[in-house]
């Protein structure tokens, strides 16, 4: 893709919004047309005044870099590939062909690397990762990387057919501005297809690790990031914008040999904890503690222990006059009532 596509779809050069004025651009490229922006901490690059800043923006980063930098870091994407593999497949359902998509936070490109071209035309692949951005899998799909953060969306409104996202979004500060912004560069009916972990994701872990330290140290610490409810989402997609809403929840539970190993592949995934108020040094009598505790209350028979990751998706559609409305209030023709009869054998006289 060239250049000149880039500088196309990119904001122009004093166009960002008002509410984005905490954050820096740093620099652009016509070769590689990468953008980086670097939210200050206290505010959220997308959410203007008064947002609540939970997540470490730049740890996050610090933490996805070191993650794709591992030489075996393969070995760890074992959960991203199987949940871009199901937003892939949500993505074959809607029959039509996507000129120009966006995958937000794709990291690797666990989710193109499931689409055809024949569906998706061309791509562009962000991430705040640029470790994670230079070793994207090639695929068939066009693609282009831009280094942004999910925060800040650097392009134009109207801009793109197909916005999608898997296990990126549940880390954004301003989930309910972030997903304004997709909505923003979505073209009227276009789509968004997104996953997210929920807030049961890691119960057992979390668990476990408050049981023991209140046991060992008297009171406990947040050590597993809070995550968003299905029961808001919903609403969320609402406020921004889209219609034709479709929420659903999978789970995905992983066995492993204990908790070291539960901690070590969460780490490998770039999937660490990066709130403000996290607590970095955990006791090693408190993880022993932390350890029995999981096996005892979540164990298998085999020894091996249970992760639950509950994924939540999500699809919202851009307004557009085409697309169906709801019948005008008060125009049905039958009522609710008759309905309790169609199940009922009809009555025939015999003569």
């Amino acid at each position: 893709m060239s250049s000149g596509v880039c500088r196309r779809v990119l904001r122009a050069a004093g166009s960002w919004p008002a509410a984005s004025s905490s954050a820096s651009r740093s620099w652009i490229t016509s070769s590689g047309c990468r953008l980086r922006c670097e939210p200050r901490r206290g505010m959220s690059a997308s959410g203007g005044k008064g947002t609540m800043n939970v997540f470490n923006r730049e740890m996050k980063k610090r933490q996805k870099n070191w993650a794709a930098s591992l030489q075996d870091g393969d070995q760890y994407d074992y959960l991203r590939d199987e949940v871009g593999s199901r937003v892939a497949d949500r993505v074959y359902d809607i029959t039509r062909t996507f000129p120009l998509a966006l995958d937000i936070g794709g990291g690797k490109s666990h989710i193109a690397e499931h689409i055809s071209k024949d569906v998706v035309e061309r791509l562009f692949l962000t991430d705040i990762s640029e470790k994670a951005l230079k070793q994207t899998r090639r695929g068939e799909i066009p693609t282009h990387h831009v280094l942004a953060d999910e925060e800040f969306l650097p392009f134009k409104e109207n801009t793109f057919d197909l916005v999608v996202s898997s296990l990126s979004l549940h880390w954004i500060n301003d989930l309910p501005g972030a997903l304004k912004q997709i909505n923003q560069v979505l073209k009227p009916d276009g789509v968004f297809i997104g996953a997210m972990a929920g807030g049961e994701t890691l119960y057992e872990l979390r668990c476990s690790l408050q049981l023991a330290e209140i046991e060992r140290e008297g009171g406990f610490s947040p050590h597993v990031s809070p995550y968003t409810a299905v029961t808001d989402l919903g609403n969320l997609l609402g406020r921004a914008g889209f219609t034709m809403l479709t929420v659903d929840i999978d789970e995905v539970q992983v066995q492993y040999p204990g908790i070291i190993e539960v901690m070590t592949d969460l780490q490998g995934m770039g999937e660490s904890n990066c709130a403000w108020n996290r607590r970095s040094l955990l006791h090693r009598d408190a993880i022993l503690a932390a350890a029995a505790i999981y096996k005892e209350m979540y164990g298998n028979g085999d020894g091996s222990i249970p992760a639950t990751f509950e994924i939540l998706y999500m699809i919202g559609w851009k307004p557009h006059e085409s697309q169906a409305k709801p019948a005008t209030r008060g125009s049905a023709s039958v009522s609710f009532g008759d309905l309790s009869k169609i199940s009922q054998p009809t009555n025939t006289n015999k003569s």
